[in-house]
């Protein structure tokens, strides 16, 4: 269990985590959400222990991350941040291997180069495992990222920001693929989401923040109500409910906002305004 406990953290004299509290569910997807500066990187980087807060403590489990030592956390909890520059020029296996290190120390045994195979196999990165990353596709080279935090073999996983510069058929195969490592590995996974509709249907648990204050947590269903979302990211996200999956419809400036039902309740009753309103929801789920 991830345990946050009244982190407060501040640059120069600007607060950008204000108190905050929050338990994380085990063998569970959590994703972060929020508008940019709500603190989201800023709370994974304090709970991953890559900041020390100015007040408050982190427990993964029995253990205090600001206090455990560095083995005892490397074997707990993986993280893998935003910006991640290798400059080494580093083969796909390579890379993965690294995720051996709190255990092998560099010195790899047989028992740890079945693990990144087995991370390789599960990633589908065998074909490529003697290509340099500066060879892979952008999916491709996050892909290779996660096998290297999967092999790592820890119970809890800390992603910044996965979806990182990958486009829409390169998000959703991420999301698929970290859904299953929960399903299937039995993982704990923190990340952090700008996209609210791949928050919603691949997550277990939402923490919704802004202005380094967690403002509501719950279920995507519980998250996934326009008011909610209104007080999240300060504007107007109409909700439509597609085969159970509860999503939001973003609109541009200019576009007609008006209650829009949610599927199986009543959809029009034939005024003007209505029509506009089911036009634009058209236009927006074609876009």
């Amino acid at each position: 269990m991830i345990s946050v406990r009244d982190i407060t953290h501040r640059y120069d004299k600007q607060v950008v985590l204000d108190e905050v509290g929050l338990t994380l569910p085990v063998g569970q997807l959590t994703s972060i959400v929020g508008a940019n500066g709500a603190g989201k990187s800023t709370l994974l980087s304090v709970i991953s222990r890559l900041i020390k807060p100015e007040r408050g403590t982190v427990f993964i489990d029995d253990l205090d991350v600001q206090t455990a030592g560095a083995d005892a956390i490397s074997r707990r909890l993986a993280v893998l941040r935003q910006d991640n520059r290798i400059t080494a020029r580093l083969s796909v296996v390579d890379l993965v291997r690294f995720g051996r290190f709190p255990y092998s120390k560099g010195r790899l045994t047989p028992e740890d180069h079945v693990v990144v195979d087995e991370a390789l196999d599960y990633l589908d990165l065998q074909p490529l495992r003697d290509r340099y990353l500066d060879q892979l596709s952008g999916g491709q080279r996050q892909r290779a990222y996660i096998a290297m935090i999967l092999a790592q073999d820890t119970d809890y996983i800390l992603l910044d920001e996965p979806l990182n510069n990958l486009d829409m058929k390169h998000s959703s195969s991420m999301m698929t693929l970290l859904r299953r490592a929960a399903d299937d590995l039995g993982k704990t996974i923190v990340l952090v989401l700008h996209d609210i509709n791949f928050a919603s249907c691949f997550s277990d648990h939402i923490v919704a923040m802004r202005d380094g204050k967690v403002v509501v947590q719950g279920t995507p269903a519980e998250i996934m109500q326009r008011e909610t979302l209104r007080e999240v990211f300060d504007m107007d996200i109409h909700v439509q409910d597609l085969n159970g999956m509860r999503l939001g419809i973003f609109w541009t400036t200019g576009a007609p906002v008006g209650p829009l039902p949610l599927a199986g309740q009543p959809e029009t009753d034939g005024s003007p305004g209505q029509a506009q309103d089911e036009q634009a929801a058209e236009f927006a789920w074609r876009a």
